[in-house]
């Protein structure tokens, strides 16, 4: 979301709710002063300036790169470790403190494998972030969805880039005391867990809105929690205990909900709703419609007519703001939340995120199989997609996929996905095509959550030509979910090289071209139209692309949520192989714009002349149980 400048104040609404800017410069009433002030704070640099001994590392390079001098808030002055593998720096808070990043920034000498760690007693540490590729620079660790408290952090090296000890102009923790119980009036909520449904990345997640602060004039891309496209989208806080509530201060950047509930729980499942705008109050909000560089956030107070009591506090967006950009159409963001206070008495500060899941146990058995030996397809197992039907057309791409044996066969043992031109000869969903190819997937017929995933295939070679042996979220077709917080696996793309192929993962705030990927290239001059096999280890805790069983990208949950975004692997996704022609991916490589996006005449004619296909020997799913 871009930045956005402050427009004229709301009227006030209703009795109930009082919806107004935010003040100029008073916190709320029952917030102290220093809490205001320390929301955004580097804690780490609060602790070293208060008391340089809270400071330590296992050495230094020589006197003029100390522990400290990555804590002073000077950009140029930085710490040198000793030259050591195992070398590590730590930092006492001074206090326990909810953590929402830890900001790195590497000097040329930085760590190629390291971890982050937490400790309340400085004895006991537990790690909550791992680096196993690191590549330098400024790295921003988000803990969310992790529960990290602690009075002491360290970066404990494993791996050194270079030949020299570990470097660091910066290093910053962000973050917060929890609120403890209490019989006074107070924003329970402050530094207490808070969840969503979906965050758009890393920097936007629902951590955020429990921090403490806003920045001033609601404006800007200070720490936020911001949705993904979506009306459907909740946040939710965890007060740790049974709370009285009579307040809840919603504080809006530019995209708020026009429509909304607060709701409350006393499990985290059935919610009651205790507030909802009335129709003039929603009808005020949809007219406050402005272009993203003119718009502003907004301060909702909303005193509830009565106490309520419950643990667990939500709000949950039923309609979305609305933009011009440009006139006359109009844009809709997600929604986006600077802070979510709750004000009343009790609460617990032993609130806690739950633990994240660990390894499967147990040993891979097959519970799909199919190896194309039979005449025709088996359609108990697979399902033939159709262009207009099953989906519409995506990527740009010049194909239309159809249900006929000239495009999906099987033959010699394999299954056959074959490309065919005629000009102008294919109607399918309202448009025409003068390509036909095959798409099959196991949508309705299986899908599954993690396992291993493999399948042998020989793919065609020419410049557009894109195979790919992938997995969908089966909740693709939600609309309440949609692409990309569906998840997409891709185990295996190919836009027509000889020597390389592609693996991917795609989700909120790591989709299309910003996904999580790697290139493998073949070694001993293999080729893509040679006998392979693609596969991935999906885990709870991460995924391992593997190519002839070398592992080619891995991807641990750990990381990318820390570092990217949503991690949306934890529920059934479905396998898909198909043969697409040109479009976005391929033309992002061979730049060809004509006859086809992405598909140049030589690869036209290949097609015409016939045999462009891809083979797939057999496909297996394997799960631990």
């Amino acid at each position: 979301m871009p930045h956005r400048t402050l427009l004229a104040a709301l009227a006030v609404l209703a009795t109930v709710a009082v919806l107004s800017p935010p003040p100029a410069a008073a916190a709320p009433a029952g917030r102290a002063a220093a809490v205001q002030a320390a929301w955004d704070t580097d804690r780490a640099a609060a602790a070293y300036a208060q008391t340089p001994a809270a400071v330590t590392a296992s050495g230094s390079e020589n006197g003029g790169t100390g522990p400290g001098l990555a804590f002073d808030g000077d950009g140029a002055t930085r710490w040198s470790s000793n030259f050591a593998d195992d070398a590590w720096l730590r930092v006492d808070l001074g206090t326990t403190v909810r953590v929402d990043r830890v900001v790195l920034d590497w000097e040329a000498a930085y760590g190629k494998r390291y971890v982050l760690e937490a400790s309340k007693n400085g004895t006991d540490w537990t790690p909550f972030y791992t680096e196993t590729a690191g590549t330098g620079g400024s790295v921003t660790v988000s803990t969310y969805p992790q529960e990290v408290t602690g009075r002491y952090l360290r970066l404990r090296g494993l791996e050194r880039a270079t030949p020299y000890g570990y470097s660091l102009w910066s290093f910053k923790v962000y973050g917060g005391e929890p609120a403890p119980a209490s019989t006074t009036r107070t924003n329970l909520a402050l530094n207490h867990p808070a969840y969503s449904n979906y965050y758009q990345h890393a920097g936007n997640t629902p951590a955020f809105v429990t921090d403490g602060g806003y920045p001033a004039g609601l404006k800007g891309d200070s720490t936020r929690w911001s949705s993904d496209w979506n009306a459907d989208r909740w946040v939710a806080v965890d007060l740790g205990a049974t709370s009285t509530i009579d307040t809840v201060d919603l504080y809006w950047e530019a995209a708020f909900a026009v429509d909304y509930r607060l709701q409350v729980s006393d499990d985290n499942r059935t919610w009651r709703t205790v507030y909802q705008p009335t129709a003039s109050e929603v009808a005020a909000r949809r007219a406050n419609v402005a272009s993203p560089a003119e718009a502003a956030g907004l301060h909702d107070s909303v005193r509830l007519p009565q106490p309520v009591t419950g643990r667990y506090v939500r709000m949950l967006g039923t309609e979305r703001r609305s933009f011009y950009n440009p006139a006359p159409a109009t844009a809709q963001f997600g929604y986006s939340l600077y802070e979510f206070q709750v004000w009343g008495t009790g609460g617990s500060a032993a609130a806690a995120y739950p633990a994240l899941p660990g390894e499967q146990s147990g040993t891979y058995r097959t519970t799909f199989f199919d190896d194309f030996t039979g005449s025709t397809l088996d359609r108990s197992k697979w399902r033939v997609v159709r262009t207009g039907s099953e989906m519409g057309s995506v990527n740009g791409e010049a194909q239309a996929y159809v249900d006929s044996t000239d495009t999906v066969r099987t033959e010699n043992g394999s299954l056959v996905l074959r490309a065919k031109y005629c000009k102008g000869c294919t109607r399918a969903g309202g448009g025409t095509y003068d390509f036909t190819s095959g798409r099959v997937d196991t949508n309705t017929k299986f899908d599954f959550t993690y396992g291993r995933v493999s399948a042998r295939m020989k793919l065609p070679v020419g410049d557009g030509f894109w195979p790919a042996f992938w997995l969908l979220g089966s909740n693709v077709d939600d609309p309440s979910v949609s692409w990309p917080a569906s998840g997409e696996t891709d185990i295996m793309e190919n836009i027509g090289y000889r020597d390389w192929t592609s693996s991917a993962l795609h989700g909120p705030g790591y989709s299309a071209d910003g996904n999580i990927g790697a290139r493998q290239t073949y070694p001993g001059g293999a080729t893509a139209d040679q006998w392979h096999t693609y596969a991935v280890e999906w885990t709870p805790t991460g995924m391992r692309f593997l190519v002839d069983d070398r592992v080619v990208q891995e991807t641990t949950r750990n990381k990318l949520e820390s570092t990217r975004g949503q991690w949306v692997f934890d529920h059934n996704q479905y396998v898909i192989l198909n043969l697409a022609l040109g479009g976005a991916y391929p033309a992002g490589w061979n730049q060809t714009t004509t006859p086809y996006w992405g598909l140049p005449q030589s690869s036209v004619d290949r097609i015409a002349g016939g045999g462009v296909q891809a083979e797939v020997d057999w496909v297996r799913v394997e799960q631990k149980g």
